[in-house]
């Protein structure tokens, strides 16, 4: 099952998850090979479609979950949804998007103390992007529950552990804040998931709704109250964000809503190969006679052994680490063998591996620049 406009969104726990799912039109139930269980609904304005799976508590079980999803769904987003609680003094109900993950249990312990080795992943541009537009809007506002104060949104890093927070006083707590006393909020699933994304080159967002200040106040009758409250909140801001995502229907990298310049000319700073069939060059501006041409197909596995050739370089020069050239290497595989196949089901495979490895190397501008490109020759082929 492959579209563009399917996001795919994942929660740890029940309560969470049926926050999100009736808000869902129609969810129906998919069933994985291995026996997973996911539904597959309507955004609430019936323009997208969302995947709605069940992880369990913890980064390990999330991780897993979040890779089976990708490579069955080949989603253009994946959000993280539910609960978590506050570093600090953010209220209880509001919205924290993550724009960093801490893996925070990364560490040395040594005679003078446990020393931070940490992991920390970004959230991709284009996401942070659309979910700061959503929270401007306010538009995500209109699925949640009537409660006494409005949520607001927050953006900042969100710490993933292995164990449930559960004190302010306690040596860890103070461990967590002396060391990582940007993050927001506290959780155990969000690292996982943004370690699956990175490496399957799909966007992530972690979207939490607070439901207590990790204070000894978890499992007590308040608790109980805001929990439902928090993860309602948090389904809310995520569907409304996964609408704005499958309007995107191609990567911001893509666009180009410039006007066409007068006189049929085209610039050549246009991004990518541009093929020529007839025409002169007068003053840097290409003066073409607008014909079409059907030389991209012949051209992409040819583009694709160059860019493998580039990844290698680029793996050596040490600006890509072994995990994300690996992951790499594997899409363009993909791409290439959907090529070979010359088949509109090929041709589908090809095009999602490489917006998968768009994501992948979206920090590299020019090789970017180039995958950019063979995705426009792929939607061109017929």
């Amino acid at each position: 099952m492959t579209s563009d406009d399917l996001v795919v969104v994942l929660t740890a726990l029940n309560l969470e998850y049926q926050a999100v799912r009736e808000r869902l039109l129609s969810p129906e139930p998919y069933t994985h090979p291995r026996g997973t269980r996911f539904e597959i609904g309507s955004l609430p304005d019936g323009r997208g479609r969302v995947v709605l799976g069940l992880t369990g508590k913890g980064n390990q079980s999330s991780a897993i979950l979040t890779e089976r999803a990708v490579q069955e769904f080949s989603p253009s987003a994946l959000l993280f949804v539910g609960v978590a609680g506050a570093l600090w003094d953010t209220p209880l109900g509001d919205v924290v998007i993550g724009s960093h993950i801490y893996a925070y249990h990364g560490g040395t312990s040594e005679d003078d103390g446990l020393k931070a080795r940490p992991r920390a992943w970004e959230a991709p541009h284009h996401i942070s992007q659309t979910a700061a537009h959503v929270a401007r809007l306010g538009t995500w506002e209109r699925l949640i529950p009537v409660q006494p104060n409005r949520p607001q949104v927050h953006f900042g890093p969100i710490a993933a552990g292995e164990v449930v927070q559960n004190s302010r006083v306690s040596a860890e707590a103070e461990w967590i804040r002396r060391t990582f006393n940007d993050a927001l909020a506290v959780e155990m699933e969000g690292a996982g998931i943004a370690q699956a994304g990175h490496l399957s080159g799909t966007p992530v967002a972690v979207v939490r709704g607070i439901s207590d200040h990790a204070d000894g106040e978890k499992a007590t009758e308040s608790d109980r109250n805001q929990q439902p409250l928090a993860a309602a909140n948090a389904a809310a801001f995520a569907l409304e964000l996964a609408r704005e995502l499958t309007r995107q229907e191609e990567p911001p990298t893509m666009r180009d809503d410039r006007p066409a310049p007068s006189g049929g000319n085209i610039s050549n700073t246009a991004h990518g190969n541009v093929g020529v069939q007839a025409g002169h060059v007068s003053g840097g501006t290409f003066h073409v006679s607008l014909t079409s041409t059907t030389t991209a197909p012949v051209a992409l596995p040819e583009q694709l052994a160059a860019l493998r050739e580039d990844l290698s370089r680029e793996r050596s020069a040490g600006r890509i680490d072994a995990e994300t050239h690996e992951a790499a290497s594997e899409e363009i595989d993909t791409a290439d063998k959907g090529i070979a196949e010359a088949t509109p089901e090929g041709r589908k495979r090809s095009l999602l591996a490489l917006k998968r490895l768009l994501g992948l190397l979206g920090d590299l501008a020019s090789l970017a620049t180039k995958v950019a490109s063979m995705i426009t020759a792929v939607k061109g082929l017929s």
